[in-house]
């Protein structure tokens, strides 16, 4: 079961998300871009489309048109126009992508890229003077062009179209009422994949105990952790050579990517979520 907040469209805000403030500016500096295509990857539940809408709420002045096309729309937005989609009378994505370019919009949703047909007509209309928005479905940012270069979708095509690739997770923040200090072996969190500088043995985190503010769970709300593959003259150089996704994340963190891991490690720091969080949402990473 989906349960969504439809009345408070004010907790779109994307500063909320949990964004780094380096990642925060170059998320709006390729959401603001005239042309191309930006996608959010994840698992189910992962914040997705809450990232999408966060994005299009701070983008959304009257002079621009914006159109989506969702299974299902999840919030209505005033001043876009929004489809949802219904097999049944045959509005799929790509039949209802294909009318919306006609209609001449400056800004696409699509709520997810589940075929060879929707990706290709979503990435022609990057092509032509459009800014697409989609979501994938992929473990981490550079899976993305994995996964679109085996549904059939030209290398050259994804090369000249991508802006970037934003992977991301929900993570639980402990709950401020009864957050308390914990000691936790370094050696454990090396082991997990964590990059710990400490040269002593433990060291001090926090971690939620559980209390009647929170329902005894140790937490009391959610935060994303991200990981953004930055699609520049150097990596679009690399699509059309190669779509493995280990060759590209290994370029990508030579160029400074931060990784799901790493985001998640920064928020431990922070004292926002407990290691083994970030564990039980990255260990397949």
């Amino acid at each position: 079961m989906r349960i969504l907040d439809r009345s408070n469209t004010s907790l779109i805000d994307l500063r909320r998300l949990g964004f780094p403030e380096d990642l925060y500016e170059k998320i709006c500096q390729m959401t603001s871009k005239p042309h191309g295509i930006f996608l959010v990857t994840g698992p189910t539940g992962s914040g997705k489309s809450t990232t999408l809408y966060s994005a299009l709420k701070r983008i959304n002045i009257p002079d621009r048109k914006i159109i989506t096309i969702e299974d299902p729309i999840e919030y209505q937005m005033e001043g876009i126009n929004q489809i949802h989609v219904n097999p049944q009378i045959g509005l799929t994505f790509a039949a209802g992508l294909r009318h919306i370019v006609r209609q001449d919009p400056d800004i696409i949703m699509v709520g997810e890229i589940r075929d060879l047909e929707t990706a290709d007509i979503a990435i022609r209309s990057a092509l032509t003077g459009h800014l697409v928005f989609s979501t994938l479905h992929t473990n981490d940012a550079p899976s993305a062009v994995t996964r679109l270069v085996d549904m059939g979708v030209e290398d050259y095509l994804l090369s000249s179209s991508l802006i970037g690739i934003l992977a991301q997770r929900l993570v639980r923040v402990n709950c401020t009422e009864c957050k308390r200090p914990e000691k936790v072996p370094v050696a454990m969190l090396r082991e997990a994949g964590f990059d710990v500088s400490e040269s002593d043995e433990t060291i001090e985190l926090t971690k939620g105990q559980g209390c009647q503010h929170c329902d005894y769970t140790g937490y009391e709300s959610r935060i994303g952790i991200f990981e953004l593959l930055d699609v520049d003259n150097v990596m679009r150089r690399l699509l059309v050579t190669t779509a493995d996704s280990t060759v590209l994340k290994a370029e990508a963190i030579r160029m400074g990517m931060r990784t799901l891991k790493e985001d998640g490690w920064s928020k431990v720091l922070a004292r926002l979520t407990p290691p083994d969080e970030v564990v039980r949402l990255s260990q397949d990473l």
